[in-house]
């Protein structure tokens, strides 16, 4: 078996950091480097992503992600290089990072706040038509994260944000 292949009881998709060593020779050396993730997309597709800042990325690593892309391209999967993200979007999903545990969704509440925003409204709307929303914004913010409502993540996520369950 080949180090970035593995086995799931899982369907598709498929995520792991760092999930192979690629080597090649380079100036009469061997180099070696391990891409950030690996992701194999719904349609069965590979996907090699690396993550980087710009303004950090040097000679060494430029070429060491070159490398990985033309492996990437000679087996048929995908490659990219990230170098960040929006700061927004960055800041709501980490928020909503903080509700990604399983003890935040109370089931009851969560069926209700499905079933309101199958009509999108304003998040604290929708929040204080299923309860009160201290009781209520932990589900909502889960399922959010889980996806299974949705929400437009490059703009600042408040009350006013427009909520609608996932299409």
């Amino acid at each position: 078996m080949r180090p970035w292949q593995w086995t799931s009881t899982r369907r598709w998709p498929h995520f792991a950091a760092q999930p192979f060593w690629l080597f090649w020779p380079e100036g009469g050396r061997v180099r070696s480097y391990a891409p950030d993730f690996f992701a194999r997309k719904v349609d069965g597709m590979g996907v090699v992503v690396d993550c980087r800042p710009a303004s950090r990325v040097e000679p060494c690593d430029a070429v060491a992600f070159e490398a990985t892309a033309r492996a990437c391209a000679d087996i048929g999967w995908g490659y990219r290089l990230v170098h960040g993200h929006e700061a927004v979007w960055l800041a709501n999903v980490q928020w909503l990072a903080g509700y990604r545990h399983p003890r935040h969704l109370v089931e009851p509440v969560a069926a209700g706040l499905v079933e309101v925003f199958m009509e999108p409204m304003p998040l604290i709307k929708g929040a204080e038509t299923v309860g009160d929303p201290i009781a209520v914004l932990p589900t909502l913010l889960h399922l959010l994260w889980s996806r299974r409502l949705e929400v437009d993540l490059a703009v600042r996520l408040d009350s006013s944000s427009i909520v609608g369950a996932a299409s």
